[in-house]
């Protein structure tokens, strides 16, 4: 297996690269359904699902993924374990799940970095439009620009002068090449002419608290992991990634305010192994449709 091979993007390349890797998830991770039933999926889940997720634990996508299994647990009545295989931009537990048995007891926390890996790496082992089916979408947020609160700037236009009057001396951290916080980075880079050297990591969890003791100076991170970070006062918020301002966070500006067309949202659901029963994938796509209209998990 190789991971490690990526190609250098143009500016232009990556703007447009990042637009299409936020529509095909959308696609990819739509809602899927079928239409009749079959003995496996009278009694599924008969057993515990495993729910592979490509980052470390405590970061903004394993808080989620661990919400939403403990909601289909309490559902079904049988364990939804989420199990971290982080690394490689999460195409690590990519391969192992698209190599599971296809039958429902393996799934996997899908998102932008499966369509942004399909691009940037030059060889995968796997094809993920291919190798997949969907399950369902239920997430999508923008990430948060932080910035250590050693840092002097505190908006996005002095972040901007202060990089273009100290080239090459700002470091950024990501939860891993290919991910939506290392393609965020990437995207603002290329529209400011901002020079960054880019740390990546295994996850945000790892990644967050070298930006808190100013080791690396900023990361554009996932909204759940770096909104609380930033109430509890351990780094300083600038800005969302959204194209407006979250309506959750009025008074924090959206980049594009400063930078006019940055957007870059990212997308949260769960695929299963190509050839997982269509009947096990709509009751899944019907149990994730329920705990989406549940105000306990929805607040």
């Amino acid at each position: 297996m190789c991971f490690n091979d990526t190609d250098k993007m143009t500016g232009a390349a990556m703007l447009g690269f990042l637009r299409a890797a936020s529509f095909g998830v959308v696609c990819l991770i739509g809602v899927a359904a079928g239409s009749s039933y079959a003995t496996a999926a009278d009694t599924y889940p008969n057993r515990p699902v495993r729910w592979l997720i490509g980052f470390a634990p405590g970061g903004p996508v394993d808080i989620v993924a661990r919400i939403m299994a403990q909601w289909l647990s309490d559902h079904f009545g049988q364990q939804f374990v989420v199990e971290n295989r982080s690394g490689s931009g999460g195409n690590i537990a990519t391969a192992a799940a698209i190599t599971s048995p296809a039958d429902g007891y393996t799934l996997l926390f899908s998102g932008a970095n499966n369509a942004i890996s399909a691009s940037l790496y030059k060889r995968l082992p796997f094809d993920f439009i291919r190798d997949t089916v969907p399950v369902a979408s239920f997430m999508q947020v923008p990430n948060m620009l932080v910035v250590s609160n050693a840092m002097p700037v505190k908006t996005v236009a002095e972040l901007i002068d202060y990089c273009k009057a100290n080239p090459g001396t700002v470091a950024y951290a990501s939860s891993g090449n290919g991910t939506s916080v290392h393609m965020s980075a990437e995207l603002f880079k290329a529209m400011t002419k901002c020079d960054m050297m880019h740390v990546p990591y295994r996850g945000s969890a790892i990644a967050l608290p070298d930006v808190i003791s100013n080791k690396v100076q900023l990361i554009f991170d996932n909204l759940p992991s770096a909104l609380e970070q930033a109430r509890g006062g351990s780094v300083r918020a600038l800005a969302v990634t959204s194209p407006q301002r979250w309506p959750s966070l009025p008074d924090l500006p959206a980049i594009a305010e400063t930078v006019p067309g940055y957007e870059a949202t990212v997308f949260y659901g769960i695929s299963a192994p190509k050839g997982t029963p269509g009947e096990i994938v709509d009751i899944l796509n019907r149990a994730v449709g329920e705990a989406l209209r549940d105000p306990k998990l929805v607040a």
